[in-house]
């Protein structure tokens, strides 16, 4: 509950800050919603001469994109501006300050600075994956919806996880943000089915970027043509957690190779 309550505290603080220049919502409005027109620009030229891309329909690749534009949202609320805040007091040793505060310093340096307007992109893909499966016609159950939930939290832990152990890197190498810049390009490829890709990509999709299990197999729960294993969400579930203990335990080995400003 005490980390609850801080995270409260945190998201007011964040609020607080970007309310001082509120014409960023407008812009970042304009930029969400031109990405997510072009996103389906996209999938309209596909359409336009195909009926059927792989074994997806359009309003199942329409719950891609919103599944996609959601991540993308918790990356660029949450993940996004801490990580590279982060890396910045590694390398100019001011990560002293986290350290020394009285809470577990991965939480703080987690959750210290969000980006409240980037929520429109959180709302914009929740939206598209309302519609498409409203067009999709069909009834979603209890145990599906929560299939989807779980999942798409697992997708979210392992994507949270993996910047973490990247960003770790930064305790020993100086020049991060290019990795970080080659992962933000990968995860573009999740506006499409992993399935679409050659069999080597897939792989890189799936275990060394999970943007497999952050976005088409969540996605794939609610398309009634895809069929997910049973043991997938479970799979999913256990990948999250063993990607989070491994990043913890990097994030712990960093932190004691860390010479800050007071070494």
């Amino acid at each position: 509950m005490r980390h609850f309550k801080l995270f409260g505290i945190l998201l007011r603080l964040s609020a607080l800050n970007e309310l001082q220049y509120r014409a960023n919502f407008f812009m970042e409005l304009f930029n969400s919603i031109l990405a997510a027109i072009t996103g389906l620009a996209g999938l309209g030229l596909v359409f336009y001469h195909t009926n059927n891309l792989g074994g997806w329909s359009p309003n199942e690749l329409l719950v891609v994109m919103g599944v996609y534009l959601f991540i993308g949202g918790v990356v660029g609320v949450i993940i996004q501006p801490n990580m590279a805040l982060l890396m910045e007091n590694i390398q100019d040793g001011t990560f002293d300050y986290t350290l020394v505060k009285p809470e577990d310093a991965q939480f703080l340096a987690t959750f210290r600075q969000m980006q409240i307007w980037k929520v429109i992109d959180l709302v914009l893909g929740a939206s598209l994956i309302i519609y498409a499966v409203i067009q999709l016609g069909q009834s979603i159950g209890l145990d599906q919806a929560v299939i989807f939930a779980l999942t798409l939290i697992a997708g979210g832990i392992m994507v949270y996880c993996l910047w973490l152990i990247l960003t770790t890197t930064s305790f020993w190498f100086v020049r991060v943000y290019s990795i970080i810049s080659l992962l933000e390009s990968i995860y573009q490829a999740g506006r499409w089915p992993v399935t679409l890709y050659p069999f080597g990509l897939q792989m890189v999709l799936t275990f060394l970027v999970p943007v497999a299990f952050a976005v088409t197999v969540p996605a794939s729960v609610l398309s009634s043509s895809q069929l997910v294993p049973s043991w997938y969400p479970f799979a999913a579930m256990g990948l999250a957690a063993v990607m989070f203990i491994v990043a913890r335990a990097f994030w712990l080995y960093g932190i004691r190779h860390y010479g800050g400003a007071s070494a």
